[in-house]
């Protein structure tokens, strides 16, 4: 897949930055957690420089399609990673669907704001889990009974992303994805290009049993991932990090 860019004439040249950065969203998945940052460190740069442009190009000329972008999940979803694809794929005007049969989440969206949205997502999904690794080795003893365990590890997870997807909110309010007039199109684009999919099967939540000490630490501990901006102040740039870790 190719980028439109407006060259300094005036005239649309046809550039292959996608697939270079597909390659490095590819890495920044890697065992390898060294290769896997700086592989995600120039896709951040890339994503910076390909969002300026988009921008231009938007101004002129309105996007016909929408695209899609899968990333790896399991089959069955925790109703954390639910509500984190929910609150990434808004905060980035996209929409999100989980395939069970084969352990996939397909993220729609218009022009850069799909790649962002599925970087965002695995990113901070990898993210959560090391801070709950971290919570579970330090502040749950290993005697306890598995069924409590789990109530906590879920309950620490939930907590975090609450937190994770109150400040997505609160970035978008701040620096909105897409400009007014588009808003309108790439939903009608989202639309259509879900209904090509066809039916989507709905999940019903089911009544949360919340251990309160574990959901408050997770909500506190969700402060320490830092939504920062990307490579030259791009809005749509998030990069996800631990910004501390202790106790």
């Amino acid at each position: 897949m190719t980028i439109n860019r407006i060259n300094n004439r005036g005239f649309v040249e046809k550039t292959p930055i996608i697939e270079k950065i597909k390659k490095l969203l590819a890495l920044a998945n890697s065992s390898n957690e060294h290769e896997a940052a700086l592989a995600a460190g120039h896709a951040q740069r890339l994503l910076s420089e390909h969002n300026l442009a988009m921008a231009d190009i938007e101004a002129a000329h309105k996007p016909d399609k929408a695209d899609k972008v899968e990333t790896a999940v399991s089959k069955t979803l925790p109703k954390w990673v639910r509500y984190l694809s929910a609150g990434v794929s808004t905060a980035f005007d996209c929409q999100a669907i989980h395939h069970p049969a084969t352990g996939k989440m397909t993220f729609i969206g218009v022009g850069a704001d799909v790649q962002v949205a599925a970087y965002t997502f695995t990113y901070l999904e990898r993210i959560v889990r090391k801070l709950c690794a971290n919570y579970m080795k330090q502040h749950v003893s290993s005697a306890l009974a598995n069924r409590h365990r789990e109530l906590m590890r879920q309950s620490y997870y939930l907590g975090a992303v609450s937190t994770i997807n109150a400040s997505l909110k609160e970035q978008k309010v701040q620096t909105p994805a897409t400009t007014g007039a588009l808003v309108p199109v790439k939903e009608g684009l989202i639309r259509q290009a879900m209904n090509e999919i066809g039916n989507v099967r709905t999940i019903r939540n089911r009544k949360s049993y919340i251990n309160t000490d574990a959901y408050t630490k997770g909500q506190t501990d969700g402060t320490q991932v830092g939504l920062r901006l990307g490579v030259e102040g791009d809005s749509r740039c998030f990069r996800g990090e631990i910004t501390n870790t202790g106790n």
